[in-house]
């Protein structure tokens, strides 16, 4: 079967109403004993062109054929029946299920005899060099194990063709090695393997041949020994790009969040973070590393205030030296008193002294601006709100799996939705558009954000278009301390490089800079320090300019003692 044709489109469209086009006229073929990997910018048809391989869509025009033969594939089953398996980025297992169960889940007329069941996933496991424990429940697994338990699942059933979307998304480096290892192994067995990945490092190192789509329609394939990362982006976005992350050299850092001893229990009873001390800096941008769920989320959810802490102190060092004291976050005795202890002064150096001047007379002087800060203003955000944080210049900006669902209104359209934060300092009935439909373009040109207007409501946007947006915004708030996590999380190889720069740029700005990523060959070219979490405990912080992956990696999966775990 080698270098046979296993699987060919001819001609593939397919429609989303009468204005989509999301697949046109694309024609690729993958052979048996090779791995095809599949490219293209967000929104350029490549998961739509495997849904129609995998069944979940039908094309409206074109032709697939499996060993060349025409077929017509209507449903996952009917993929499944010509050996064919697809391999989703979020797994589709049943959590209270073993690894056993889940692989035989569905197969109608199977007799579920868990010896057997377990001696042929056994056979599977020792042949390509899977780890697994047939017996072990979904919910106990690594995130690597429950994709373990998906390419058994649709090898099990016979799966010659298999197609995997964004394999290595939230793997460690040691985890990808090992799943490279599994696919070498699959090609020798003779199988065709179609991966998508935005990685290109690891297009390069895994692939044979290279397919590319821009906007739908096919460009072209090339062989991987006979390209480069530039050329392939240069094919997938029409252009020459520089795949460079600007790192700038941080000046003059300053201490902005210091965290002490902060624990978190969730709602459940569940301790999620222990014992956590670190400390962000201005002008710096500090990574976060860890396996998904081991905390990331909650750390900067706290940060933020959206979780009730079991103890410990979120210490905000806000850059106020000489600025105007406001009462936004300060009474009237408040203020009082910290003229007393010497915390302010006039514009010509003079120390503040409200000595004998009344209320109304102290108030007007706050609001004229006339009161500076001696020095930066040192705040407990756990006495804080969320908006009181966000007020001060702590922004988050978490890109989840439903992006519209933190922070934007899908029926809002663009300006609508840059306005969100700004709606309550309008006056009367009346709100300015001006600015926030300033920004609005501002984000739609520097960002490349595809959309008719700026007057589209934003679910009519593709994901990538809605997390630029999303993004976007919180970059464009100037903040004191920009927190990000998995701002990249989908987006193609030349939107993901606008927005590592724009970090940057945010840096150079004094701007504390906190990423969250999953790509750690991003961490170690874009940040400053990264800060590794494991089981919800940090496990180490490295400097990223002389760390490595596999350092990081080992981090990643440490384990504690008892000891350990109660002493941070």
């Amino acid at each position: 079967m080698q270098n046979m044709t296993a699987i060919e489109t001819k001609n593939i469209t397919k429609r989303f109403g009468s204005k989509v086009v999301a697949n046109k006229n694309v024609s690729l073929k993958v052979n048996y004993g090779e791995v095809l990997a599949l490219l293209g910018e967000n929104g350029s048809g490549k998961t739509t062109l495997m849904n129609m391989i995998s069944g979940i869509y039908y094309p409206d025009e074109g032709q697939i054929f499996v060993n060349g033969k025409e077929v017509f594939i209507k449903s996952p089953e009917d993929a499944f029946r010509y050996r064919i398996g697809m391999i989703h980025q979020h797994f589709k297992l049943v959590n209270v299920f073993t690894a056993a169960q889940n692989i035989v889940l569905g197969q109608n007329g199977k007799k579920f005899n868990i010896n057997k069941i377990n001696s042929e996933v056994k056979e599977i496991a020792d042949k390509y060099g899977f780890t697994i424990n047939p017996n072990k429940k979904i919910y106990d697994m690594s995130v690597s194990e429950k994709q373990t338990v998906e390419i058994i699942k649709v090898l099990y059933r016979g799966a010659d063709i298999l197609i995997l979307d964004e394999p290595t998304a939230v793997l460690t480096p040691q985890e990808t090695e090992k799943l490279f290892a599994v696919l070498k192994k699959m090609k020798e067995d003779g199988k065709a393997i179609i991966i998508i990945t935005h990685k290109l490092n690891e297009v390069m190192e895994v692939s044979d041949k290279v397919s590319v789509l821009r906007k739908g329609e096919y460009i072209g394939t090339v062989n991987t020994n006979e390209t480069t990362e530039n050329q392939l982006t240069e094919m997938m976005v029409g252009r020459k790009v520089e795949l460079n992350i600007n790192r700038s050299q941080p000046t003059d850092p300053k201490d902005r969040i210091i965290i002490e001893n902060l624990n978190y229990v969730d709602k459940d009873g569940v301790s999620v973070l222990k014992n956590i001390n670190f400390t962000a800096k201005g002008g710096e941008i500090l990574g976060i590393a860890g396996i998904a769920g081991s905390g990331q989320k909650e750390l900067l959810e706290s940060i933020a205030g959206l979780n009730k802490l079991s103890s410990g102190e979120v210490i905000f060092h806000n850059p106020k030296k000489n600025a105007p004291v406001t009462f936004f976050h300060k009474t009237l005795d408040r203020v009082k008193e910290l003229a007393k202890e010497g915390a302010f002064h006039y514009e010509n150096g003079e120390r503040v002294d409200f000595t004998g001047k009344s209320d109304n007379e102290i108030r007007a002087l706050v609001d004229d601006g006339k009161v500076l800060f001696n020095e930066d203003e040192i705040i407990n955000l756990r006495d804080k709100t969320p908006l009181q944080i966000r007020e001060l210049g702590v922004r988050l900006s978490f890109v989840p799996e439903d992006r519209l669902g933190m922070g934007l209104v899908g029926n809002m359209d663009i300006i609508d939705n840059m306005m969100l934060r700004s709606y309550r300092k309008g006056k009367g009935v009346f709100v300015n558009r001006e600015k926030p439909g300033n920004l609005a373009d501002t984000i739609i040109k520097d960002l490349e954000v595809v959309t008719p207007s700026a007057r589209t409501p934003v679910r009519k946007l593709s994901g990538g278009n809605v997390q630029k947006v999303l993004v976007g915004r919180e970059i464009s708030s100037s903040p004191k301390v920009l927190m990000v996590a998995y701002p990249v999380r989908g987006l193609d190889v030349n939107s993901s490089y606008l927005i590592y720069n724009l970090l940057d740029e945010q840096k150079k700005n004094g701007t504390a800079v906190v990423f969250v990523g999953e790509d750690l060959d991003v961490l170690i070219a874009l940040c400053d320090r990264i800060m590794v979490i494991s089981s919800g405990r940090i496990s180490g912080v490295v400097d990223a300019r002389t760390t490595t992956k596999e350092e990081i990696g080992k981090l990643m999966t440490k384990s504690f003692t008892e000891e350990e775990g109660a002493n941070g």
